[in-house]
């Protein structure tokens, strides 16, 4: 039983934390793939992505510090680089370009800023400082899709919170909080802690949601089709109130109309053969009446 004790066990939740995070940083393709498609990053914000990969960043650092690290290195290098393509793609496709790349400068700037104060740090005391910083900045990555949830609880949609990010990420902090734990490592395992409570209220705030969000839609889908009707009966009312009334002389006109043709050409009903009934003229005496050969 020794065997599967104290680091052995940590490999292990260590390995599988690489694949699910793996996963975690592949969930958002689908968010990218649609922002692609209609070419508008919409209501999705950018703030998750830039803080990943100033966390990815900060942990490949604090990785390269310690020793034995090879399985941090090796899923935040992964993290970095797929990171960084989700920033392009956004800045590409984002109406509003400046925000996304100020706030991607400044965290490029304060990773910069770490370094150069760390750097003239010796000892276990650099490793402690960059770690404690990592902490930080890890429990924002797990809060990040957290800013969210006012959206999605203000128009009781979810279609801006990905069910697959959410469940990735409660998965994931489990696998971490057991490598951080096994290797005493607690600035790893602390925040995966407070990641997997986030996660566990998106995906209950998602299952809350999910239903509602389908309402939303079929309102939206079925109102334009009410207000167009809506809009071609007021359309005809008002062409109808826009036409004058006939002058005087023109209605005594077809009144006296009327009166002639009762005089000159009385109608009278004949069954038409189907239980209904049609006028013809009858024909007066000393009348000629056409007939068509």
């Amino acid at each position: 039983m020794g065997g599967f004790s104290g680091h052995n066990l940590a490999f292990v939740f260590g390995l599988l934390g690489n694949a699910i995070s793996f996963f975690v940083f592949l969930s958002p393709l689908p968010t990218f793939y649609q922002i692609r498609k209609k070419k508008s990053t919409e209501g999705f914000q950018s703030v998750p992505y830039v803080v990943a990969l100033f966390s990815a960043m900060l942990l490949m650092y604090y990785a390269f510090l310690k020793t034995n690290a090879t399985l941090l290195i090796t899923i935040n290098s992964f993290g970095c680089f797929i990171e960084a393509i989700y920033i392009g793609v956004f800045i590409f496709y984002a109406p509003k370009k400046i925000q996304t790349v100020k706030l991607l400068v400044s965290m490029i700037g304060g990773f910069g800023l770490i370094l150069i104060t760390t750097h003239f740090v010796k000892g276990p005391t650099r490793v402690q400082i960059v770690g404690w910083i990592c902490l930080l900045f890890s429990v924002s990555v797990f809060a990040a899709p957290l800013g969210i949830l006012k959206q999605v609880i203000r128009t009781k949609s979810v279609e801006f919170m990905p069910f697959s990010l959410s469940f990735s990420l409660t998965l994931n902090a489990v696998m971490w909080f057991f490598y951080g734990l096994l290797i005493n490592d607690y600035n790893i395992a602390i925040p995966n802690v407070l990641g997997f409570f986030f996660g566990v209220v998106q995906m209950l705030l998602y299952a809350f949601y999910k239903n509602k969000t389908k309402k939303v839609v079929m309102e939206e889908k079925i109102q334009p089709a009410e207000q167009l009707k809506n809009q071609v009966i007021v359309v005809v009312e008002e062409e109808e109130k826009k036409q004058p009334p006939p002058p005087p002389e023109l209605a005594e006109q077809v009144i006296d109309i009327a009166k002639l043709r009762a005089m000159v050409c009385p109608v009278a009903p004949y069954p038409n053969g189907c239980g209904m009934t049609g006028d013809f003229p009858l024909a007066r005496p000393n009348m000629e009446i056409p007939v068509s050969v």
